[in-house]
């Protein structure tokens, strides 16, 4: 299997920025185990007979994610495919933020995800705040599948509601957390392999500038937001200038948050 590993891991390196983690991936779901233990106690015997077929799918552009069928993301793991943006890394700093800001708090009560795709910021944030109940909002009902299967399977079904919706059309409550990973990336834009040709055009693209959904976003945010809560929203790393700009024409007052690679991430208002 070492040499297995190797050679996925030069097929890949054209393919992936990650050629050694996705083949480790790809080699722990071709025998049904997650990838520590493969790592800490590397399986003996054949490699899986499947294994350069899930390798061959990777190295076509097909997200890790939808060959193995989930994604973890902060605490929690997310069943994903097809039709579902697949949970980034970078997304965990709006949990991250809402983590600091209701520090020393009972956390907080009522949460709203706008955009919740496969549940990513919802299930995430319920899963940190135990006594919490919150909306998920998609456009996509493929996603909102996604989104509530991920959390029966997460037992917080009970607290996780799931609707069709655009945005915040027709919600007129108030919300202690407000999660949002807007689509943000610009019509034209390069992407990483793959993600043009697998993943949901919808969650991704927003107009020429990538802010067409900031501008319907901006004038819904003051009025969602409870008074003491925080709204967490995701950008590009070059957009703070822009989206910020969007929030303050509505009397808002963005701070900016940065990602573990110390890049823009998100834009945070405190209500």
């Amino acid at each position: 299997m070492p040499r297995a590993l190797s050679r996925a891991t030069q097929i890949l390196s054209s393919a992936s920025d990650t050629p050694r983690l996705d083949a480790e991936l790809l080699m722990a779901a071709s025998l049904g185990i997650g990838r520590d233990r493969l790592i800490l106690d590397e399986p003996r015997g054949e490699t899986p007979a499947t294994f350069f077929d899930l390798v061959e799918r990777r190295r076509s552009g097909e997200p890790v994610a939808y060959i193995t069928g989930h994604r973890g993301f902060w605490t929690i793991d997310l069943e994903v495919g097809p039709g579902a943006l697949v949970p980034r890394p970078d997304s965990e700093t709006l949990i991250a933020a809402a983590v600091e800001h209701f520090a020393g708090t009972a956390g907080p009560s009522r949460i709203l995800d706008l955009g919740t795709g496969p549940g990513t910021l919802l299930l995430a944030a319920l899963d940190e705040w135990p006594k919490a109940t919150g909306l998920g909002i998609d456009a996509s009902d493929a996603a909102l599948a996604y989104a509530r299967r991920n959390a029966h399977r997460l037992g917080v079904g009970g607290r996780a509601e799931f609707r069709i919706g655009n945005w915040a059309e027709g919600i007129d409550a108030r919300f202690d957390l407000l999660l949002c990973n807007p689509p943000y990336i610009a019509a034209g834009a390069e992407t990483g392999p793959g993600v043009r040709e697998y993943e949901p055009a919808e969650a991704l693209f927003a107009g020429p500038e990538g802010l067409d959904d900031y501008r319907r976003l901006a004038p819904e945010i003051g009025r969602l937001l409870a008074p003491g809560g925080l709204a967490a929203i995701e950008i590009g790393f070059d957009q703070a200038e822009a989206a910020s700009a969007l929030l303050m024409e509505q009397g808002l007052s963005p701070a900016l948050a940065l990602d573990l690679a110390d890049r823009p991430r998100a834009l945070i208002i405190r209500g």
